[in-house]
């Protein structure tokens, strides 16, 4: 099941939203080294963390999956948003410093497709930050917020898979150590819980948080891609399918002359 922009907007609307986004912030901030002048990518829903971790870079996308949808970013300015397919991004070779990916991976048909494509793009001393929810969280096995929608991922399951697409795990870090509860008095006591989460029970995080390198010098098999992707016109014409019909009935209506051999 993919999330809908319109949905993860209003998760993070409200004041649980918030508190995930503070909690993600802190994970993210632990292992986010600043880098001045770079190029930064967003895919998924990267917005909350992109104006916070973009504010230095020299560019900042946001691209956003076409199952998910797309809203228009940042609210002054130029558009920096894009609908774009994750196996297929509009960019050309090593042109991208660092990638964040939130709501992303876990929603993507081939995640191992959509890491080949990350490595494209990214500059051959880039770096990718994920994070997918945690399999043996709690915030997995609810679905009222975005993190029970998708595949979770455990580390294990997150290393294989970055490996085989050519990453190598450099550092690691988790969040989201409170319960999912929407009433008051569990969100009172949420920054003691995820303080004491952190301590007592680091395992059963609700999401997991890695950045991993580029590797270069590795023999890869030479294999051409062929796109999967079937495109289907969404708008046509008022009336087109309907003048179609009569020039195909007007066509088998006409007789056909014969020709007489010389």
């Amino acid at each position: 099941m993919h999330s809908d922009i319109v949905d993860l907007r209003s998760f993070y609307s409200t004041t649980l939203g918030r508190f995930a986004e503070r909690s993600i912030t802190m994970a993210l901030s632990s292992i986010w080294a600043a880098v001045p002048n770079e190029r930064l990518v967003g895919l998924g829903y990267t917005l909350p963390w992109l104006e916070r971790f973009g504010s230095d870079a020299e560019r900042v996308f946001a691209f956003m999956p076409a199952t998910q949808g797309a809203v228009v970013w940042p609210a002054t300015g130029p558009t920096a948003t894009a609908l774009v397919f994750d196996e297929e991004l509009p960019l050309v070779d090593s042109c991208i410093d660092r990638m964040l990916l939130v709501h992303s991976l876990e929603h993507v048909e081939n995640p191992r497709e959509t890491l080949n494509e990350i490595w494209r793009v990214l500059s051959p001393a880039g770096r990718v930050v994920i994070v997918v929810p945690n399999r043996r969280g709690v915030w997995a096995r609810f679905e009222h917020t975005p993190f029970g929608n998708g595949r979770p991922f455990s580390r294990g399951q997150l290393t294989e898979l970055l490996r085989e697409a050519n990453f190598t795990p450099a550092a690691w870090s988790d969040a989201l150590f409170f319960p999912p509860s929407r009433r008051r008095f569990m969100m009172r006591f949420h920054n003691v819980l995820e303080r004491a989460g952190r301590r007592l029970w680091p395992i059963f995080s609700g999401v997991i948080v890695v950045e991993a390198q580029k590797r270069l010098y590795q023999g890869v098999p030479v294999a051409q891609r062929a796109s999967r992707r079937v495109f289907v016109p969404v708008l046509s014409p008022h009336g087109a399918t309907r003048l179609g019909r009569r020039a195909e009935a007007a066509g088998a209506a006409m007789p056909s002359r014969q020709v007489k051999p010389s």
